[in-house]
Formats: structure tokens, sequence, C-alpha cells
């Protein structure tokens, strides 16, 4: 057998691979590219034995003033990050990279640590003297995931910088919350609220709050919820066109890539999210809610229809994105009391990391760090 190595292929191959191995991260679709028209973007494929076995989404980030750039993969790549030489799959892309000219190469393991119940985390949140999610008992421990930490670390790459109570940075957050569809009936799904989101529910439902799908006219009013929550939350909005592209580039190879849903009482529309659909996982994003209506509690709802919508198109995992795993950060607590009382469990993935390319690689790592944070 050769050993693997990475070169470009078009958008069309990289389709044509995810079709027949659709377990990829949203952010590794060829059509994410167009979302993000301020990185330069390439689809790479390892290949072996002239068989193609891999594929992954590279977005380029020029550093102003030279010729070189940040590679990132974003929740990706998408290899067996579980074998024992990770390196055999990571060198050649790094190789391929640094003939593209990238100083330092990001990556985001799509693996996962560790994961907590939602009941478990509930408690937590209800104990004053637990401050963190990893001070609670982790229904789960991944052994070979740590492994490959270990493995990433001993071969030269870095977890990237992030806060160690909100456990967010500037790239993917390190902790999620996922809900499992797969097995499941609407019933047992319906069973493992917990009963403040059940109560919720009952409220939206008994006061008569409809939830539908919306199309691109119905952006505007997403948009209004979005960056209402935005201000309340404290975190700045995207800008409306970003979410127009995100329409037409997701839905430009499948028209049901991307859903817009809408929970309105009385001909207004009080809660909204999109809902990403890849291979047989779903992401819920950018949920927006006003301060009009919460007494309804139209977003849980919403989050409900979309579920048991999820749930009947045959996807295995919900995916709630991110969390807080601090639970005494209370500006982002409401989040994680929503989406662990929907059932969500907690998770923890391996992070991101990074490594430096050349011999300017670490100097341009930092000078790279300096522009993001002036940005």
């Amino acid at each position: 057998m050769t050993s693997p190595y990475v070169r470009e292929i078009t958008r069309e191959e990289h389709l044509a691979h995810l079709r027949l191995h659709p377990d990829a991260s949203h952010l590794q679709i060829p059509e994410w590219a167009d979302v993000k028209p301020d990185w330069l973007a390439e689809s790479v494929g390892w290949f072996e034995d002239g068989t193609r076995t891999a594929t992954a989404l590279v977005l380029y980030r020029p550093l102003p003033g030279t010729r070189r750039c940040l590679a990132y993969l974003p929740d990706g790549p998408t290899i067996d990050w579980l074998g024992p030489r990770p390196e055999r799959l990571l060198d050649p892309l790094v190789a391929h990279l640094e003939k593209r000219g990238a100083f330092s190469v990001r990556i985001g393991p799509p693996v996962v640590v560790r994961h907590w119940d939602a009941g478990t985390v509930t408690a937590g949140l209800a104990d004053p003297d637990v401050h963190h999610v990893r001070e609670l008992p982790a229904a789960g421990v991944d052994g070979f995931a740590l492994d490959a930490g270990e493995r990433l670390r001993g071969l030269g790459w870095r977890r990237c910088a992030q806060d160690e109570d909100s456990g967010f940075g500037l790239g993917q957050p390190r902790y999620g919350c996922r809900i499992p569809l797969a097995g499941r009936s609407v019933d047992e799904l319906r069973e493992a609220l917990a009963p403040h989101f059940e109560q919720s529910l009952r409220t939206a439902e008994s006061a008569g709050v409809r939830v539908s799908w919306g199309t691109a006219a119905d952006l505007p009013d997403f948009y209004r919820l979005y960056a209402a929550t935005a201000a309340r939350d404290g975190f700045r909005a995207r800008p409306p066109a970003y979410f127009r592209r995100m329409w037409e580039a997701l839905n430009a190879e499948d028209s049901d890539r991307l859903r817009l849903y809408l929970a309105e009482y009385d001909g207004e529309v009080l809660s909204a999210a999109l809902m990403i659909n890849v291979g047989s996982r779903v992401w819920h994003s950018y949920a927006g809610s006003g301060r009009r209506g919460r007494e309804l509690r139209p977003s849980s709802a919403l989050l409900w229809r979309m579920l048991c919508d999820a749930r009947a198109a045959g996807a295995a995992t919900y995916d709630l994105r991110s969390v807080t795993p601090s639970l005494t950060e209370d500006r982002l607590l409401g989040r994680l009391h929503f989406k662990t009382g929907a059932g969500g469990r907690v998770v923890e993935y391996l992070g991101e990391w990074e490594r430096p390319v050349g011999l300017q690689g670490r100097v341009l790592q930092r000078a790279l760090g300096v522009y993001l944070g002036r940005r």
C-alpha cells in the first residue's frame, strides 16, 4: 500500500464523496465556502492507491502585507481520528497546505471526548458548589479520543486558546449540546423533556402558538429577532447579508439543506431559528426571540417542532450547537438551561488545534492573532 497524499479536488468530486459518506459537518461541505467570501476556499482529497478515501474543505485567511495565509478546517477534517497514527493523514495535509502558502494550520477534529446527561447538568445548575461541568460525573469518556489529543500534542500541534469559563474563542466552541434521535419515538422524546421545558411547551400549545416553515421572504422577521437576541445576550450580530448569502448558498445544491422555522401568535413572529441538514445530523442555528410574547414560550414550541421534523426526516442527531461549560456564567446559563431542558446532553469536543508551518510560522501566528483581535 502506498502512502496517502493530498491534492485539490473539484467541487463536484467533493460533493460526490459526501453523497457516499454523509458524515461531515455543515462547516465541511463545499457550499459553506460560498457563505464565507472573506476566506479563500479549496476542496481537498486524500488518495491511497488511486482511491479517494477522505475529503475536506479548507478555508484560507490571507495575512495582510504578506503572501502567507492561515489554513483553517472548521469541524474537520473528517478522517480516522481514533487510529494509532494520525500523522499518516495529517502530514500530507500539512505538506499540501504549505505549498499553498500556509504559515499555520488550524483544525477542529469532530471528536467527542466526554459527555454529560441532561439530568446531571440540571442538578449541577441547582448546586451552588458546582461551578463547571467538568466537576460533574460524566456519563461517558472516550479514551481513544483522549489519546488522540495526546498524539496531536506529541506531533507538535497545540490546543487553540479559549476562555475556560465560557468555552468560547476565535474558532468553534469546545462544548456543545446534542439530542440523540436515532431509534426514539416522539413519545420517548417528549418523556425526556425536563419538567420546566414540558411546562413551557404546554403553555405554548395551550395559547395556540403556531410553528411553520419560512421562506427567503421571512428572513427579515428572523433577523429582527436574531439581532434582538444578540443585543440582549451581549454578542455581535452578523449582518443581514450574511443570512441571505447562507440561504442562497446552502440551498443551491439541495433545496432542503437550510430551513427557516417561525413561531407565531396572532399574526406576529415571536421566535425563529435556522435548521441545517447534512447527512444524518441537523444543526439548530442562530435562534432568536424578542421580548414580546415571551410568556407564551414560543421558543419551546419552535424547538419541539424542529426536533419532531428532524426525527421524521431520519436524522440521528439534533445538534443544538454551543453551550457554556460554566455553571456560574449568568449571561449564558439561560441557554444551557433551555437546551438541556429539551433533553440535550452536553458534549466536550477534542477542541481546535493549530500547528505552525515553516520557519516563520510562529511569528506569523502571533501577528495574525493581533490582527484578528483588532477586527
